[in-house]
This record gives C-alpha cells, structure tokens and sequence, in this order.
C-alpha cells in the first residue's frame, strides 16, 4: 500500500492479512454473490458451487423460504436469551425430533459445540449409570470439530498437535475394526462417539453392517452411541440422516451445518436413555435463538416439500455416475467414494490442490481435502444439469492439470 492510500484501495487479500487471524488457507478469490447452485466473484466470474459453505448452504445461495424467515423474524424478535420461552425454538425441536427419534434437543451454534454438548452428556450419564466411566471411543480419521474438547475427540493428530495437552478421556481404534472396537469397550468407556462418513478425513463411508454392529456391540456393553452427522445430516446422504441407512438409532445425535441453511446453528438431539441433563449442567447464550431457529425452520420444511432428500439421492446417484467415468487406468482420478451429494474423488497423487485450482479456473468450487481426494458437498437442489456441468468442468481440470503436472 502506498504512503497516503486510503486502506480499501488495497487488495482485498493485503487487508485481510493486517486484519484476520491466520488460520485459513484461504484462495484467491472474492465471492460477492450467490443464487441456487451458482456464485459470482467481484471480477464477475460464476461458479458452480460444489462446496455449498462445507456443506452447510443445503438450499443454495438467497433461497427465499430462508430470506422470509429471517426477514420475518428479525422484524419481530431476534435475540431474547434462554431464560425465556420462544416460539420458533420449540417450533424447531419439535419438527427436528419428528425427522430423527424421541429426543430432546440442546441447541447451540456450530457443530463442534454440539459435539461439546454430546461428550459432557456421555460424561454424566456414566457417573450416573457406569460408574464414573468417562472414556469416550473414537475413530482414527475423525473430525469432531476445533474446540480442544473436540480436538481431543477427533483422530486427526495434525489438527491437534500444536494444542497439546489435550483433555483426556479419549481413545482412538481403526474405523471398521470391530474387535479393536470390542477390546476398547471395557469397563472404563462410556460412549462411542463416530461420523457416518467421515467428512474431513477423505469422505470415508462407514458399512451399514458396522454401524449396525456397534449398536449392537454399545447395548452388549452398556454405553452410548454417539453419532456426529453435522456434516451428513439434513437429507445429504439420501436420507435424512445417514444413520438411517443402517436402521440404528442413536441415543445421541449432533448435527449443525445444513440445518440453518448458512445461519450458524447447532444442535444436540439426546433420547431418552442418555437423557441426563439438569437446569445448570450446559447453556449458551445465542443458542437456538429466534432468527438461527426461524431459518432452521424454513430450511426443514423446504427440504420436505421439495423432496430435497429424494433428490439428494437421485442426482448424486448421477453425479457419482458421471465422476466414476473420470477413473482411468492411467488416469489421477481412482474411486469415487461417498453416499448422496457427499462425495469424495480419490487420486492416486497428490493432485487434489491443484486440481481444485483448475477446476475454479473453468468455474468450478471443489474442496480438497489433503492432498488425495477432492469434496464434492453441492446444495441439494443440484439440478441433473448441473451434476453433468460439474462433471464435465470436473474433466476439463483433470486433463489441464495432467497435461502441465504440479511439481512434486
């Protein structure tokens, strides 16, 4: 910036370097507006999004059941605490329990602190029924969120190392080990704690019979189960949970991300059996507040009117289609993995930055995720269309990317 120069004339990433916290690689690119699937940079380039916030704008970009509610509601009653009663707030719990199990619900603002909410009931509950049992089973590969609770969770150790110590009361075993899973279950845990698909690492399905397994082998045992579906919740998979796929039912569930349709919403769904919370055990002061419930609302009751799960199912059955012919013997792309509008493209190279840069250069959004596999999370009203355009601006990229290598 030159002496004098006022601070806006400065690029946009210069001021954000003085100003924001380092924590995001983030990339050369402004968003400025969106609408459906489609979003538009301030140099006016649109881009088909596939990355939807991380898998949180379920219903696109300026859907309006979203802006009517949050225009609605803003009008009326944004914030009150929760040491009154809201309408939209028992509106929401109730319509969230009717798509997922008899539960209540404790409503904070993101899905790590919904996983927050889940450890600390696991920890009471086995004060009260195991004990004092407090260990908490995880899975290698996991993400649980950022808190150092969750971090501690997670089985990630490239998240967590620079933070340590951890809180303990956390053991990891291999996903799809059922032994291992067995063996950790001994008379010190109380709860399995797991992803359906696991989002941040790689977009790695757990089998139906193994989440069937562990349900089974947490009743043998006597402790919990615990399912983060923050990222696979909200129909993505194809259903509306991803644990609907297995037919189990958890005695916890968190979810956060889709459920506010892009405003910041978490959520603990606790059944009956885990149902341990008194007054004075857990808060937040803007969870479940009236605008994060009132759009919360409108994103569920879009969702079943438009068949939204339904459709999550059909065109991501065409998009995983039409990305499994990007697999080629000689080719970088080698599976596709994942369920619905959760995909994940894995390479047999470490490609997957570069080919996301390639991608948004044909105006594209794809999310890499190390460097092996590229996250597809679109919104869930993907058109067919759209599918076949990712899919093919998808192909361009590849074949850019492998004509001039990144190097090594």
């Amino acid at each position: 910036m030159t002496a004098g120069a006022a601070p806006e004339a400065a690029p946009l990433a210069e001021r954000a370097a003085a100003v924001l916290c380092d924590t995001y690689r983030r990339v050369p690119l402004t968003l400025v507006r969106g609408q459906g699937a489609r979003v538009w940079s301030d140099d006016g380039q649109e881009l088909l999004d596939c990355v939807a916030g991380i898998a949180v704008n379920v219903l696109g970009h300026g859907h309006p059941a979203v802006l009517a509610a949050l225009q609605e509601q803003a009008g009326a009653l944004i914030h009150t605490s929760n040491l009154y009663y809201t309408l939209p707030q028992v509106a929401l719990a109730e319509r969230l329990v009717a798509t997922a199990f008899p539960a209540r619900v404790f409503f904070s603002n993101s899905g790590a602190e919904a996983n927050e909410a889940a450890i600390k009931v696991a920890r009471k509950w086995g004060q009260r029924h195991r004990g004092g049992a407090a260990t908490i089973v995880a899975l290698q590969g996991a993400f649980h969120g950022r808190t150092l609770g969750t971090l501690a969770a997670g089985g990630q150790s490239h998240y967590s190392d620079a933070f340590r110590p951890l809180p303990g009361g956390f053991r990891h075993v291999a996903p799809g080990d059922l032994p291992a899973l067995e063996a950790a279950l001994d008379q010190a845990a109380v709860a399995v704690l797991l992803e359906p698909i696991q989002g941040e690492g790689g977009v790695h399905p757990l089998d139906d019979a193994y989440l069937a397994a562990v349900r089974r082998l947490c009743d043998e045992r006597q402790c919990l189960l615990l399912l983060d579906e923050v990222q696979t919740g909200m129909g993505r998979t194809g259903r509306m949970w991803a644990h609907q796929h297995a037919g189990i039912v958890p005695d916890v569930l968190t979810c956060a991300k889709g459920l506010g349709g892009g405003v910041p919403i978490g959520a603990t769904l606790v059944g009956p059996r885990a149902d341990v919370l008194e007054p004075g055990d857990h808060g937040s002061t803007f969870g479940g507040n009236p605008l994060a419930c009132a759009a919360a609302l409108a994103v569920l009751r879009t969702i079943e009117a438009e068949g939204l799960v339904e459709r999550a199912a059909a065109v991501g059955a065409r998009l995983r289609q039409g990305l499994e012919e990007l697999v080629t013997p000689d080719g970088p792309v080698v599976e596709v993995r994942g369920r619905g509008l959760m995909l994940g493209v894995g390479l047999d190279r470490p490609w997957a930055p570069a080919l996301a840069d390639a991608a948004r250069a044909v105006g594209l959004l794809v999310n890499p995720v190390g460097e092996r596999t590229l996250r597809l999370l679109p919104p869930l009203i993907l058109s067919e269309q759209e599918a076949d355009l990712a899919t093919a601006r998808l192909a361009t990229a590849v074949a850019a990317v492998a004509a001039a290598p990144p190097a090594p």
